[in-house]
């Protein structure tokens, strides 16, 4: 069986136990799906789930010896490497299990990296009880690119994206204080970022010389240096050596017209120097069907777009946009990435996994 047409195989981690994530992994696998899916998590939790939303729900164990089949509804694949430390509440958070959610993340990154699984599909986390319980976490996309560097190399610069339909927004920085940001902005690092963005939207989406509006940093864009340097001293002599490589680069360009429909018909994506500069913009054009892409690392894995909802968990109200286009997406990416090896004869690590598995 070619690898463009057999069924992929895609991780989902459910993310904090005590929120929506464990609904939504119930909830999916009421529907049939042309990947196979495999949750990483302990299979109690999604047991104990389906019986307080009353769906039903056949968990079997993930042998990664059987070749993948698609998905069948009410049926859901389990790797339960990782167990609870203690039974999960619905909307209660508890400390003791924070260890457990990064467990599931390492074995799920882990496997992606050996070829077990395709792409990583990722439920929401709850940083701040990660945090209390003494783990330093500042999210996935961090998390994920020190997983990546495996022992004693240097972790790859991860890249966040989301997008939206119609919308792409990527991240220069990702979760750090708005006061350390402007540190952050030098040119080595956004020339990394930039390329990043570039290869990526080409390797991973099959766009090829992919057309980027790159924001200021400060209103206006600097204002020509009259409210900030930056604009002048990083990112326009970058940008302007980069287009002189050939890429299709606008910009420095203020914020607060980058996102006008005019200007977004001639991009393929928004290159934000912040979280809350190009997120804001995209969660209300795309909430609930929108996606968190990390780019830049040796895997695939996609995210939904939201947070961990206690306040719904448990009450069967969890909406399954986001995560229907994240596991889309994810599939999508896989595709291309497939589709591309075979056209340049590139069979690395992955491929071959995936040759083997045929």
């Amino acid at each position: 069986m070619s690898t463009t047409t057999k069924p992929q195989r895609l991780a989902l981690t459910p993310g904090e136990p005590a929120g929506i994530g464990p609904d939504l992994c119930v909830a999916i696998a009421q529907q049939p799906h042309t990947a196979e899916l495999v949750a990483v998590c302990d299979p109690s939790l999604l047991a104990e789930r389906a019986q307080r939303l009353d769906l039903p729900l056949t968990l079997e164990p993930f042998d990664p010896e059987q070749p993948p089949a698609p998905s069948a509804r009410g049926r859901l694949l389990v790797d339960a490497a990782a167990r609870l430390s203690v039974p999960a509440r619905a909307g209660e958070l508890n400390p003791a299990n924070a260890a457990y959610v990064l467990d599931s993340l390492k074995t799920a990154c882990d496997g992606c990296l050996n070829g077990r699984w395709d792409a990583l599909v990722t439920g929401p986390v709850h940083k701040g009880i990660i945090n209390d319980a003494g783990l330093a976490f500042s999210g996935h996309t961090e998390f994920l690119a020190e997983r990546c560097a495996g022992d004693g190399g240097p972790p790859p610069i991860p890249v966040m994206m989301l997008t939206a339909p119609g919308l792409r927004v990527a991240l220069a920085t990702t979760h750090l204080p708005l006061a350390a940001v402007p540190n952050a902005i030098t040119e080595p690092r956004l020339e990394r970022i930039i390329r990043i963005l570039v290869s990526s939207l080409d390797e991973r989406f099959g766009i090829p010389n992919p057309r980027i509006l790159i924001c200021g940093l400060n209103p206006h864009a600097g204002e020509g240096g009259h409210l900030g340097q930056e604009e002048q001293e990083v990112l326009t002599p970058l940008i302007t050596r980069l287009q002189a490589e050939g890429m299709h680069l606008q910009g420095p360009l203020p914020a607060d017209t980058v996102f006008v429909p005019h200007r977004l018909e001639q991009a393929d994506a928004v290159l934000a120097m912040y979280h809350d500069q190009g997120l804001p913009v995209l969660k209300h054009l795309g909430f609930g069907q929108s996606v968190n892409v990390t780019l830049g690392l040796p895997i695939i894995r996609t995210s939904v777009d939201h947070g961990t909802a206690l306040d719904i968990a448990g009450t069967g109200r969890a909406n399954l946009g986001s995560l229907k286009a994240a596991l889309a997406l994810a599939s999508e990416m896989v595709r291309v990435r497939w589709q591309r090896a075979l056209l340049t004869g590139n069979t690395g690590l992955h491929l071959q996994s995936d040759l083997k598995r045929t």
